[in-house]
């Protein structure tokens, strides 16, 4: 299990502060859709969207895993995926720590980058009937958050 580093590369000038969570044991579908809702927002938007949804008050809309999905109001096709806005709820706030030690202004800083990949497959099996055994597998997801720190906007 090698190193993994993130999709993002720093630049010079950008003052970031990132985090990851590997091996994961969500649902890479849900966490790409989670992810999406999140990318580019406020840190607090972020956490507040994230707390909404885990909590059933607000579901994020899902735009591409969303067949047989129930409408809701305001969202459209969406859905409450509660274990994985916890999981990446942790996440971001490991970036938010991660930044304070860095130095960084916390009421200025952005979800810039938002990504996740499937992870490895933790294999099982459940006994059946007649001496057989149904593969009971789980996925797992590796997420990576990088929070940046927004510009001043120069001149008026």
């Amino acid at each position: 299990m090698g190193d993994r580093g993130y999709t993002y590369a720093r630049s010079a000038q950008a003052s970031v502060a990132r985090a990851r969570g590997d091996e994961l044991p969500i649902s890479p579908k849900k966490t790409y859709e989670v992810l999406n809702a999140i990318r580019g927002l406020p840190l607090e938007r972020a956490r507040t969207v994230l707390e909404d949804a885990a909590a059933l008050r607000h579901a994020i809309p899902f735009r591409r895993y969303n067949q047989e999905t129930a409408h809701h109001r305001g969202t459209g096709p969406g859905r409450y995926p509660k274990k994985v806005c916890e999981a990446v709820l942790a996440v971001l706030k490991n970036a938010e720590a991660n930044a304070e030690f860095d130095g960084l202004d916390t009421d200025r800083l952005f979800v810039r980058v938002a990504a996740s990949s499937r992870g490895t497959i933790r294999k099982a099996s459940m006994p059946r009937a007649h001496g057989r055994a149904t593969p009971w597998n789980e996925q797992t997801t590796h997420v990576e958050i990088v929070l940046e720190e927004r510009k001043e906007k120069e001149g008026g």
